[in-house]
């Protein structure tokens, strides 16, 4: 049976992100609006479809993603902070902050979202490769980087080199645990930054995502992750309250990679990888759709899509930007919810 103080953390924190990111973010637009911190649409030449349906979005501003990753930071170290300096009271049994549960994920998060803040700061500084910040390349290895200090603390510091493969069972599979380990996580963060390309869509993608691993968190009795995953979700709702058509600001880098590398890492956690592609179901499609567009231009010489990622394709042939969005969360919820169906049923036989 769930404990019902739980079910009362798990909703309350999320309330409290969600009150706690609406409290900052007017001292958030107005850092960004005053330093102008504008979003730079790719040109015409490189990128004529595009171009064309995203021209009105010029200078609008990025970098709202340290919303969310920043009231996640605060709100873990605060309470942290106070079940230090009153031991044995309420707040002890509030505290989330545990080195079993969340430590890693909180860290990777901070920490890549550091690493997508130089990057957004170069894009508008109009720097790095092209005046676009850094190139993908150096993202690439700066994310693998990443990844390998997870996979390192994972494989050499905590034992783990088994995976679980729904209705099979585990699997041991040492040393390749680390490489598998950077595949997930560089894969999420770049299907997550490849989906941040309309107002709403990865904010909503990525609630339904984290939401899904509160449930599966709780099943696994992982308490405090379960709490650390409802603490983002209400932060990515209130991001998503300014977010949503016409955006007040973007997501950026600091924010799509950061909790790309953090679900990937919470999907290690609970030993759920082969449900990640369904809790994160439009983040495959995102991606997929980039891959299948490269590889037919190059072996074929001709596109499949008007343009990519998919989202801009159905852009392209007249739907208006809230319906594909829309649309894009109802499929994620849909596919979401398989998901945890198929995480229960695999449970229980």
């Amino acid at each position: 049976m769930i404990d019902p103080f739980l079910i009362v953390r798990i909703l309350g924190f999320s309330a409290l992100a969600f009150i706690a990111a609406m409290a900052w973010t007017p001292l958030v637009t107005h850092f960004l609006y005053k330093y102008r911190a504008g979003k730079q649409i790719r040109s015409a030449e490189t990128a004529p479809i595009f171009a064309k349906m995203h021209a009105a979005k010029e200078g609008t501003p990025t970098m709202g993603g340290v919303l969310v990753w920043g009231t996640t930071l605060a709100v873990a170290l605060v309470f942290w902070a106070l079940a230090a300096m009153a031991p044995h009271s309420m707040f002890e049994k509030l505290n989330f902050l545990t080195r079993e549960q969340t430590y890693l994920p909180l860290g990777m998060l901070v920490f890549s979202a550091l690493v997508g803040f130089i990057d957004d700061v170069l894009g508008i500084a109009k720097r790095g490769k092209n005046g676009g910040g850094l190139g993908m390349g150096h993202k690439i290895l700066l994310y693998a980087g990443i990844a390998f200090v997870g996979a390192w603390w994972f494989f050499y510091k905590l034992g783990w080199d088994i995976i679980t493969i729904p209705f099979f069972g585990n699997v041991e599979i040492g040393w390749w645990y680390v490489p598998l380990f950077m595949f997930v996580i560089v894969a999420t963060a770049f299907s997550v930054n490849e989906t941040d390309g309309l107002d709403g869509l990865a904010g909503g993608v990525l609630a339904i995502a984290f939401a899904a691993y509160i449930f599966v968190a709780v099943v696994n009795g992982k308490a405090e992750l379960a709490v650390l995953c409802s603490v983002i979700v209400g932060a990515l709702l209130a991001f998503l309250w300014f977010n949503i058509h016409p955006a007040r600001f973007f997501m950026g880098d600091t924010g799509a990679m950061s909790l790309g590398v953090t679900l990937g890492v919470i999907a290690m956690l609970t030993n759920t990888i082969f449900f990640l592609p369904l809790f994160g179901f439009m983040l495959v499609v995102e991606s997929a759709s980039v891959i299948v567009q490269v590889a037919s231009k190059k072996l074929r010489g001709k596109k499949i899509f008007l343009s990519t990622p998919i989202h801009h394709h159905f852009e392209a042939i007249g739907w208006p930007e809230t319906k594909v969005t829309m649309r894009f969360w109802i499929i994620s919820a849909i596919a979401a919810l398989l998901g945890i169906a198929l995480f229960v049923l695999e449970r229980s036989i």
